[in-house]
């Protein structure tokens, strides 16, 4: 069987690319949609080499365009999560608290927080009070006001 090899140096955010017809799509998770240059494998087996200028994180809906004309559908795949509950929406906030404090990645959504599973952060937001379902979701986190890709800095 042979497989197709594609390339590409542009995407259009979802917000512009209402209306685009795809010719396939990728499943990805939240961290293969933090990319610049990488070879990304759809499931039939054919390929893209994605390079960007600069380093960007991909969300649903996004779109690849092709040097062929082509366009890509980004779909954000399931990964294993924690769904985090409080008693009162000040419980969540204080829980939401001591996750950034410790540098985790996060959804937030009303009344509940999505954390990747970790079963030292899961023993410390229980022993915080928090209600937790593990679940797989689509884990598309907010990015913080100093998030940057050339490093960690305070």
């Amino acid at each position: 069987m042979s497989y197709k090899t594609f390339r590409t140096t542009k995407y259009i955010p979802a917000s512009d690319a209402k209306g685009v017809e795809t010719s396939g799509a990728l499943s990805l998770s939240h961290d293969e949609r933090h990319i610049r240059r990488k070879l990304l494998h759809f499931a039939n087996g054919d390929m893209i080499m994605v390079d960007l200028k600069e380093p960007v994180h991909l969300k649903e809906g996004d779109v690849l365009e092709a040097e062929n004309g082509e366009y890509f559908l980004i779909h954000a795949a399931n990964e294993p999560l924690y769904s985090v509950k409080a008693a009162t929406p000040l419980e969540l906030t204080r829980l939401a608290w001591h996750l950034g404090n410790r540098h985790q990645t996060v959804e937030i959504k009303e009344n509940t927080i999505f954390v990747s599973r970790d079963p030292v952060i899961r023993a410390m937001l229980e022993g915080l009070g928090a209600t937790i379902e593990e679940v797989e979701a689509p884990f598309q986190p907010l990015h913080g006001a100093y998030h940057d890709h050339t490093g960690h800095h305070h």
